[in-house]
């Protein structure tokens, strides 16, 4: 008959435990103390009944380990994995600093190798719901029955991240071409990364190769890779959170045609001082260093030391040779916050298409807390939205499609029309099924490929063509009716959504 309040006796309890913890950590972090935070990664080879398990560690030694000290954690492994291919695989990045093609200070990207692991580290593993330690419930997805919508979540982090540009980037040789350069950024704590990865593109002029410069507002028909504007939200409790900046080419190599990925020089900027107050929304310039993020005292370029000289003059010319990024941390009016509130309590994404993702919110709770039978049914829900749209945080030129066709139909809306949120929720769906969604199993679509000039191009040509044939058809069925236009063939996972399993939860 006490359940609720049991309950809630128990939360109260794991979160003072939990508030202990940090402070242990915190006292332990101060006394220099060498703390193994992953253990060891062990491979099970016999589960005995008796609770002692036969593992093996990396070293081949074997031994009984009991199951109560021993947890599963996939993503911290590839995490791991990744990290340690970064620091280690470096054969190719000391053949091109040998040859002078790059800067010693130059690594292979320590956060792609986490992109290319799985999706633990994408936008579109972190827009799914998050359930409680119960999993009786939603943590970050709550109905509020009196307004008929969503719950705005506060969270701890809660900020507008503005790129602005880099300089004095260290230049490629002449047998190396750039295919991209842009900035990967997530949220890090000095260990782990703690959100997903996030990538803006770079633009550049010849000119002035060494500048990188980024969109600051992101309209039009400007792509959202471009957008230097970035949301950035986080629950951690953390008192080191804060957020790491990786530059990066990608690259290809004249001679061999060898294609890679290399990092020119991280930064990271925290988010809170020593005291818990969160730093000043101001414009940072960030010294960039080389190397990896779990490497410390590496320059990008050691030809222009930063220890170089003594003279106050020397130094000042030294300093201004630096390779260094800029960003502003902007605060929130309280419009912007009642918006970020609205989106998951862990993500970091562009904030030109934030209102896409909040119609996504919208309709994600209408189907999981409104309109579902019975919050303990598990069954498939079927709404090709939320089947789909993570994917779209992974293809940025699709995101651009469903924002390009949703600002044509904005337009002709009605004052009226703009604040009957019901109304804009249908219009958004309406507006998704003739856009994206068809071009999602479209045969005539290549691949989506990072940094490939032609593939880039035929995919937005045929995204282009598609929304022209919309427009003017009013709709996308005269294309799926076609016979010029041919389909993948049907599969249930564009209609049917799993909440349980997008989270890799099993009951």
């Amino acid at each position: 008959g006490n359940y609720n309040q049991r309950k809630e006796e128990e939360e109260k309890l794991l979160l003072k435990l939990s508030q202990q913890l940090q402070k242990l950590f915190l006292v332990l972090e101060q006394d220099n103390v060498a703390i193994n935070y992953k253990g060891e990664v062990l491979l099970i080879h016999d589960k005995k009944v008796d609770g002692w398990w036969v593992a093996e560690n990396s070293k081949g030694e074997r031994g009984l380990v009991p199951r109560t000290y021993l947890m599963v954690s996939v993503v911290t492994d590839s995490h791991w994995i990744a990290v340690r291919r970064a620091i280690t695989e470096n054969d190719t990045v000391e053949v091109l600093a040998t040859i002078g093609a790059v800067p010693a200070g130059f690594r292979l990207s320590t956060l792609f190798q986490l992109l290319e692991e799985g999706n633990q580290f994408r936008a579109s593993y972190f827009l799914q719901p998050e359930l409680t330690p119960s999993q009786w419930a939603f943590k970050d997805l709550v109905w509020n029955s009196e307004k008929n919508t969503i719950y705005p979540r506060p969270t701890r982090v809660s900020l507008i991240v503005t790129l602005c540009s880099c300089k004095m980037i260290p230049l490629p040789g002449a047998s190396v071409q750039v295919l991209s350069r842009h900035v990967r950024l997530c949220l890090f704590d000095g260990n782990r990364v703690l959100s997903n990865i996030h990538t803006v593109r770079a633009t550049w002029q010849p000119k002035n190769p060494q500048t990188w410069t980024f969109s600051p507002r992101v309209t039009g028909i400007l792509p959202s890779l471009l957008d230097g504007d970035c949301f950035v939200r986080s629950n951690s409790l953390y008192s080191d959170i804060g957020i790491l900046f990786e530059l990066g080419i990608t690259y290809i190599r004249n001679s061999t045609g060898e294609r890679g990925e290399l990092s020119c020089g991280w930064a990271f900027l925290k988010l809170f001082t020593s005291d818990g107050m969160p730093v000043p929304s101001k414009t940072y310039e960030l010294l960039l260093n080389g190397g990896t993020p779990y490497e410390r005292g590496v320059e990008v370029d050691p030809s222009i030391s930063r220890k170089a000289g003594s003279g106050v003059f020397h130094q000042f010319i030294t300093l201004k040779k630096q390779p260094v990024l800029v960003v502003k941390l902007r605060s929130l009016s309280t419009q912007s916050k009642d918006i970020l509130n609205l989106l998951p309590e862990t993500l970091i994404g562009s904030m030109c298409y934030i209102h896409l993702l909040i119609f996504y919110r919208q309709i994600l709770g209408d189907a999981l807390l409104k309109d579902r039978i019975s919050m303990q049914s598990t069954d498939l829900i079927c709404n090709p939205i939320l089947a789909t749209f993570p994917q779209l945080m992974d293809q940025p030129d699709l995101m651009d499609a469903l924002r390009s066709a949703w600002a044509d139909r904005e337009r002709m809306l009605k004052r009226s029309e703009k604040r009957d949120r019901e109304f804009m929720k249908s219009l958004f769906i309406l507006v998704y099924h003739d856009s994206v969604f068809p071009l999602l199993q479209s045969t005539l679509l290549p691949s989506y490929k990072w940094a490939e000039e032609e593939s880039e191009a035929s995919r937005w040509k045929v995204i282009a063509d598609f929304l022209k044939q919309s427009r003017e058809n009013d709709g996308a069925l005269r294309y799926l009716l076609s016979s010029e236009n041919t389909h993948k063939a049907f599969d249930i996972s564009e209609l049917a959504y799993d909440f349980l399993g997008e989270n890799g939860v099993t009951i």
